[in-house]
Formats: C-alpha cells, sequence, structure tokens
C-alpha cells in the first residue's frame, strides 16, 4: 500500500502523529488514551481507529474526541486487522514525525519530548527507538527492556514498543505487511534497516502491559511462524558480514521447527563453528534426529 498525503489537509499540521488501533479495547482504552493526552509534548495528533469493536470502545474514544481535538476518531466498516488499521492511519497522518501505541499499553508523559528531541539532535537519525517497562494487568512493573543495538535485529524485535520515525520512513517503505499480522512491526523494522539509520536510546519511555487478552499472548504460536518466515526472507539477502548471525538464527529456527534438519544443515553451512560453540550439545541432538528420520 503507498502512503501518501493526505488529501485533506486543511488545518495546521501537527508535528506528531501517533496511531492507536482499537480493537474491543475498552478494558484499558481510557488509560492507553490518557497517557498520550498527558504528554509534555503537546504539538501531535492521535489517530484512533476503532476496528469494528464490538465492545464500547468506539464510545470511549469519541467521548476524548469531543473533549480534545486532537484526538481524531476514525471507525472501519469492518474489522480489518492490525496492520491493514495502522496502514489506513497512517494514511490519514499529517505530522511530520510518526509512531503508533496500543490500546492496551501506556506512554510515560516523556516519551514524545525525549524522541522528538533526540531525533532534532541527530539530523542524520531516521528513526530512534527507546526502552520500555514491561507491566502486569494491574500495572506492577515486572522488568525493564533496553533498546538492543540493531545489530541484534537477527534474534529480537530490535525497535520494542516506543519509537518515533521521520515521514518519509513511512513513505519510502509503503506500509506494513497485512499478511504479516502479529510480526507486520518486526517485519516493518527489518525492511527499515535496509536503507534508514535508526538510533537506540537507552530510557524507559513506555510500559507494555502483559495479560491473558493481548496478541502476543494469544497468537505466540502463530506469530512465531511469522516472525520465521520474515528472518528466513531476510537472511537470504544477507552478506558474508553477517554469516555468523546466519548461523545462528537457523539455528535458533530449527529449534523453534522441533530441530528442523534442514535449517540446521544451512546453520552449518553458514559458520559451522559459531553453531558448534553455541551448542555444545548440537552434534548429539543431531545424531538423534538422523537417527530418528532413518527409522520413520
Amino acid at each position: 500500500m503507498k502512503i501518501e498525503n493526505p488529501s485533506s489537509v486543511n488545518q495546521v499540521s501537527p508535528v506528531v502523529t501517533i496511531v492507536m488501533p482499537v480493537y474491543n479495547g475498552a478494558r484499558y482504552l481510557d488509560s492507553a488514551i490518557h497517557s498520550v493526552l498527558r504528554q509534555q509534548y503537546s504539538d501531535w495528533e492521535l489517530i484512533c481507529i476503532d476496528d469494528a469493536s464490538t465492545d464500547e470502545s468506539s464510545e470511549i474514544i469519541g467521548r476524548h474526541a469531543m473533549e480534545d481535538s486532537r484526538v481524531r476518531h476514525l471507525t472501519n466498516e469492518r474489522n480489518m486487522g492490525l496492520p491493514a488499521t495502522l496502514n489506513r492511519g497512517f494514511l490519514e497522518a499529517r505530522g511530520a514525525l510518526h509512531s503508533w501505541t496500543s490500546d492496551d499499553n501506556i506512554l510515560r508523559p516523556n516519551m514524545i519530548t525525549k524522541l522528538v528531541a533526540e531525533l532534532e539532535a541527530k539530523p542524520e537519525a531516521d528513526l530512534v527507538y527507546a526502552g520500555y517497562s514491561v507491566i502486569d494487568d494491574a500495572e506492577n512493573i515486572l522488568r525493564y527492556v533496553a533498546p538492543p543495538p540493531m545489530e541484534e535485529r537477527w534474534f529480537c524485535n530490535p525497535v520494542g514498543a516506543a519509537f518515533l520515525y521521520r515521514r518519509h520512513v513511512t513513505e519510502a517503505l509503503g506500509g506494513y505487511d497485512e499478511q504479516l499480522f502479529g510480526a507486520e512491526d518486526y517485519d516493518y523494522w527489518l525492511r527499515a534497516a535496509h536503507q534508514f539509520q535508526m538510533v537506540p536510546v537507552d530510557s524507559d519511555l513506555y510500559l507494555y502491559r502483559r495479560h491473558d487478552r493481548s496478541l502476543t499472548d494469544q497468537r505466540s504460536k502463530d506469530i512465531r511462524q511469522l516472525v520465521s518466515k520474515v528472518l528466513l526472507r531476510e537472511l537470504d539477502h544477507v552478506d558474508d558480514k553477517t554469516l555468523r548471525a546466519k548461523a545462528l538464527v537457523h539455528r535458533i529456527l530449527s529449534d523453534w521447527y522441533y530441530f528442523d534438519v534442514r535449517l540446521l544443515l544451512k546453520a552449518l553451512a553458514s559458520d559451522p563453528w559459531t553453531v558448534f560453540k553455541a551448542s555444545p550439545q548440537l552434534l548429539k541432538d543431531l545424531m538423534r534426529a538422523i537417527v530418528h528420520r532413518i527409522r520413520s
């Protein structure tokens, strides 16, 4: 999907656009929206898109939109899913800087201020991303997740939950892949890494909520399969400088697929020493897998 400037821009554009897809998010939605309203930085718009919810989400968004003109209320006539809803939101975006958040998570009050300042101080940076704290259902902090360097993008989603990027990133990447629901953000960051400078900021700027209704918990198996698909695609295009990463990722994916011998052999072909060093029991596992394959 091509992201273009909206034709409806006839008012002063904010500096920052935040898109919030909402689907049956009434339980935490007030807290999520309030966390944007409480931002120290005030020059923003929040595009809340109700993805055909069946709970009170639309009423909650509508109330906030009536109280603050910076909150924009859009509605999908049918449920479109997260990636498609994000794409619709960014088609409507008027800001020069973009971000998005979930209907169950919380921005710390200084998040936008900090990330805008980082982009202003680093004109060469296209995207900045920060650390976040994982919280439980009652907002107890469980742990802090520091932003890893982009070199570790093969082993985790590097950008995480708190980020801000320039509009030209949105325009160049052409939207989130609507076929990768659950891994759309990881795919987006990996594609962005091909052409943009992405800078970590080691500050705790966001609260990421884990609960039994979160997408991460509900669709963990499907998400893992989609992440594998994205990683395998990306690894086909890496150069010799990243053979060590290629070997380790193929080894990890082999375990994800219950010791997939095909993926393991790819890992060994990339860098056997790295694989054996990382997995001392690998030789025994490999022999056991070969014997099992022969017997089956």
